[in-house]
């Protein structure tokens, strides 16, 4: 398989890409739960509610340590990815890759700008806003992707200490949004820069690692082991710190956008070491024929949940929102509480996605997107 276009040769649909994708989601859920049900400000300040026991700490700060922008970079490489292995197989199909790719992605931003309706967390307006740019730049070498791909990650950690410099002198004001509420309303211009920045940064990453094959599996298993163990090496503690930074700090409004320096830098290798363990995790055969069973189950489920990653992504915030923003509203929620919920969504998800692809041939809303971008009707039941 090339290593130039990895797509080029394939007769199947890569099983890596929908296991990668699965994970991505499930740590999604993880991230996006903690704004469906408590205050705004408790998504980044772990003392603005929900942590009232050592439970409630310890699942925040691993929440904190393991999952915050890691796993929406990793969706984010995968979009980016997606983006140009979709152009890729248009054009070998004869069909105007560009102009379709972009009335894929402006359907795409018709969703999310119905989903931002509903929740503000929406990322989906960010991919399809920022698809454009990642086409025009899909031609790079994949060394030049990666090195823009970092550089805007290190801009949005430039731009951080210097948004927090001019915070300083005004702390006082943001103080009750810092502890009970939505500050980032107050500096709304830094979070759009954030969201951005991070998301294109991811997308550029990805296409890097798909032009080179890493992101389809195309690598040997020696190189994912290495790349996992220098990305989590590298990521791990520097996303350590910044929580020991915030924690010592008592999380004071004067660290709170410079706190997010060592987790915005330590995104991008564990999400690379994340996603070599799930490569590994992907092609590894168990050693006894029970556990084979079992890892094998297990594996359809995550695959079958990637590939239905948009229905989830958007029925992971009906739910949130149904569950803990309408029905548990009167309930005062503790990160213990939210942790059970993530823990039940993600059972009935791995559940309904493979029963739903038993069945048929895309998930519902998937299958709706294909229907528009080709316009015309798309066979639903599995063959």
């Amino acid at each position: 398989m090339s290593a130039d276009n990895p797509v080029t040769l394939w007769t199947e649909r890569n099983t890596t890409l929908d296991a990668v994708r699965g994970v991505a989601v499930l740590g999604i859920l993880a991230m996006n739960a903690i704004a469906f049900g408590l205050p705004a400000g408790a998504y980044t300040n772990l003392d603005a509610g929900g942590s009232r026991s050592f439970l409630d700490w310890i699942i925040g700060g691993g929440g904190e340590i393991f999952a915050d922008q890691k796993f929406l970079g990793l969706f984010s490489m995968l979009f980016g990815a997606g983006i140009v292995l979709f152009a890729d197989r248009a054009a070998a199909k004869g069909r105007r890759s560009v102009l379709l790719s972009l009335w894929r992605n402006a359907l795409l931003l018709v969703i999310g700008i119905v989903h931002l309706l509903f929740w503000d967390g929406d990322v989906l307006t960010v991919y399809a806003l920022c698809a454009p740019v990642v086409l025009t730049l899909r031609r790079l070498p994949p060394k030049a992707l990666f090195w823009l791909g970092s550089a805007c990650y290190a801009a949005v950690a430039v731009a951080s200490w210097f948004v927090q410099s001019s915070l300083r002198s005004f702390s006082s004001v943001l103080i009750d949004f810092w502890h009970y509420g939505d500050y980032y309303g107050v500096i709304e211009t830094w979070f759009f820069m954030d969201y951005f920045g991070r998301a294109l940064g991811a997308m550029l990453l990805g296409v890097a690692l798909y032009r080179t094959g890493v992101i389809v599996g195309d690598r040997a298993p020696t190189f994912y082991r290495r790349m996992a163990a220098w990305g989590l090496g590298i990521g791990m503690p520097l996303s350590s710190a910044g929580l020991a930074l915030m924690a010592a700090t008592d999380f004071d409004i004067d660290w709170a956008v410079a706190g997010t320096i060592p987790n915005t830098v330590a995104t991008v290798p564990i999400c690379l070491g994340y996603l070599s363990l799930i490569i590994l995790w992907n092609a590894r055969s168990a050693s006894s024929r029970s556990n084979s069973a079992r890892a094998g189950s297990m594996r359809r489920r995550v695959r079958a949940l990637g590939r239905m990653a948009l229905t989830n992504y958007l029925t992971q915030t009906a739910l949130g929102l149904i569950v803990l923003g309408a029905l548990l509203d009167d309930v005062e929620l503790s990160r213990t509480s939210i942790a059970v919920f993530v823990v039940a969504v993600w059972v009935l998800q791995l559940w309904w996605s493979k029963a739903w692809l038993d069945r048929f041939g895309f998930g519902p809303v998937e299958w709706l997107w294909r229907c528009a971008t080709y316009r015309r009707w798309q066979p639903l039941r599995a063959r």
